[in-house]
């Protein structure tokens, strides 16, 4: 095994068990590991530090696996984690109930760069480092045993993965091709997903929770459900009795899904108006037509991507919230998220208090969401809270 030596000074990441290494930390490469080989990372005293995948073409240069010398990290070794990851979501799968949810979550289950998401009877994977992708036929194998899904069907299409000099992929992995639309339960609500065309792996299972707690509110109440994708949040409003849904959402694919899954759960779909349009556009056109609502939902995608992305995303959120807020009765609740991991929840709790401001509005924090158990954040990667959200009551 290649040994990699870390620069003097740069252990005290590596010691907390972080699993990142960059590559400005790296003092020497003992010989040429192929990207995504296992490697050995050593202090600059020569002593033993961790087991990682290394990768010269990435940022992150290693990403580490392992902090005990005398464990093998065989093929054995990533049976393990994959077994010990699905068996962690027992309970979140409730026969019945939910049928879906996210099984593997890259580092915050041991395995950097592995999503793997259980839709029914299918697998959606999606492989971002190329040390994963060197285990997949170990990883595909056991996921097979473990579930024995119809298909597992790779979603590799992350601009990650150029990153680590890998091409993206759209392929089977194992069984047959996935259907265009596959049913899924969740919260008690059937959808029709489409695993190899939808957005991400084919659903937003990390709103699972959510979704409900704002569907709480809705019993008679007028939703706009911005970004609302194949409907999560209007579904579980109509399932707790609101009164009227207006679903936005830019594309069509996704909302002619949501109108086929408001009929599916034989949903009054007299109470739902659809509109394919830009969200920020839609919501400045209600501002003109006098529209007012009682619950408005603001679930946009990943503004901030990285860190120097901030201020850029932190003003369009602040806009994207101060229109949100414009459009509520008085008293009305603004249900507002960001999936941007560069974003910190006090950021984003000053990015409402500057749109409150810019409305001329009061507002109070009644509620701090956040990313749902089969998402877990390891308490030595921080970086693994990327959701968190808002319900704020807005005066």
């Amino acid at each position: 095994m290649i040994d990699v030596i870390l620069k003097k000074g740069k252990e005290k990441a590596v010691l907390h068990r972080h699993p990142w290494v960059f590559s400005g930390a790296i003092e020497k490469v003992k010989g040429k590991p192929e990207n995504g080989e296992i490697v050995k990372l050593i202090d600059a005293k020569g002593a033993f530090m961790a087991y990682g995948f290394y990768n010269d073409q990435s940022r992150v240069a290693l990403r580490l696996l392992e902090w005990d010398e005398n464990v093998v990290i065989d093929e054995q070794w990533f049976r393990n984690k994959v077994k010990e990851a699905v068996a962690s979501r027992d309970n979140v799968l409730i026969a019945g109930v939910t049928n879906t949810c996210r099984l593997i979550f890259s580092e915050s289950d041991y395995l950097p760069g592995l999503i793997v998401d259980k839709y029914a009877d299918h697998l959606a994977v999606q492989v971002l480092t190329s040390g994963i992708e060197k285990m997949m036929p170990a990883i595909i194998d056991e996921l097979n045993t473990l579930l024995k899904p119809l298909s597992i069907f790779d979603k590799s299409d992350a601009s990650s993965r150029g990153h680590e000099g890998l091409e993206t992929q759209n392929i089977v992995l194992a069984g047959s091709h996935p259907p265009a639309r596959v049913e899924v339960i969740e919260n008690g609500i059937v959808y029709n997903i489409n695993i190899a065309e939808g957005q991400k792996s084919g659903f937003y299972c990390d709103q699972r929770d959510n979704r409900k707690i704002v569907a709480a509110y809705a019993k008679g109440k007028n939703v706009l459900d911005c970004f609302s994708y194949t409907g999560g949040f209007t579904l579980n409003s109509l399932q707790n009795g609101a009164a009227s849904v207006t679903a936005v959402d830019s594309s069509v694919l996704a909302i002619d899904t949501l109108k086929e899954n408001v009929l599916l759960n034989k949903f009054d779909a007299g109470k739902v108006s659809t509109i394919a349009s830009d969200v920020n556009k839609q919501l400045r056109k209600f501002r003109e037509e006098g529209a007012f609502f009682d619950i408005v939902v603001l679930d946009p995608p990943k503004y901030a991507p990285s860190r120097s992305a901030l201020d850029k995303a932190s003003r369009a959120y602040k806009d994207l919230n101060r229109l949100g807020m414009l459009l509520l009765n008085k008293g009305g609740l603004l249900a507002t998220y960001s999936c941007s991991g560069a974003m910190n929840m006090e950021t984003f709790k000053q990015v409402i208090a500057w749109a409150a401001l810019d409305a001329g509005k009061q507002v109070q924090f009644i509620h701090q969401f956040c990313q749902p158990e089969d998402h877990p954040l390891r308490s030595s990667f921080p970086e693994g809270e990327y959701l968190k959200g808002l319900l704020c009551r807005v005066f």
